[in-house]
């Protein structure tokens, strides 16, 4: 615009010399008269136009500001869109950690269950035997001079009298007990006795209980002569 407005005014100053040299001061002067309206439409349309400029700038500032908002927007969208995508991998992960520790607590329901009916038949087995010996224990009162006694955690307590010659009243004591296999276990002797161990493994190997008794009595007596 600034180029189209120097090459008017020139092409003004050309037509005004000639002009001169044509025509009369009247004419000059009408003529002066148009060149200075040309001038001042000139101006207001200069003025015009940088103001068209100056909004036109500020309209290219914003529509720059407003597409820089657009690009964060949608980085911003893309960023919440990887996190969403995290959140979803992390959720199904712990949903499958979770379906894993219920079906782990639901092994562990039917082991444990399991492990209830094996120790329920276990303990059934052991109370059934003690029940035996109970029903055992007027013969080996009556044949031994035996006493036994029940006493805590489902043991029996043998108490042996009239070994020891020099002295009748004088206790020897075994206590026996069932264990978790469900074999005959002596948990105490009293004397102690060393061949409780060989004596023990032998009623597990033939379930011969009165004989196991009887060895037990042997011994304790054997024990009373030296």
């Amino acid at each position: 615009a600034e180029d189209e407005i120097t090459l008017f005014e020139k092409e003004m100053k050309e037509f005004w010399t000639e002009l001169k040299s044509i025509y009369g001061t009247e004419q000059i002067n009408q003529t002066l008269a148009l060149r200075d309206s040309c001038k001042e439409s000139i101006r207001a349309l200069s003025e015009k136009w940088s103001v068209k400029l100056k909004e036109g700038d500020q309209m290219i500032d914003k529509i720059k500001e407003y597409r820089d908002g657009i690009l964060q927007q949608s980085q911003q969208i893309s960023e919440n869109q990887e996190h969403l995508t995290e959140i979803k991998s992390n959720l199904n992960q712990e949903e499958q950690q979770k379906q894993d520790l219920t079906d782990s607590i639901q092994e562990l329901k039917e082991e444990l269950m399991k492990k209830k009916e094996i120790i329920s038949s276990k303990n059934k087995a052991a109370k059934e035997k003690v029940e035996r010996l109970c029903k055992s224990k007027a013969l080996f009162e009556e044949r031994l001079g035996l006493e036994i006694r029940r006493i805590h955690n489902e043991q029996l307590q043998f108490i042996f009298r009239h070994i020891d010659h020099k002295d009748p009243d004088k206790p020897y004591v075994f206590t026996l007990a069932i264990n978790e296999q469900g074999d005959y276990e002596v948990t105490s002797c009293t004397p102690p006795l060393d061949c409780i161990a060989e004596f023990q493994l032998k009623v597990r190997e033939t379930n011969n209980f009165s004989a196991f008794v009887a060895n037990i009595r042997k011994a304790f007596a054997a024990l009373s002569y030296k």
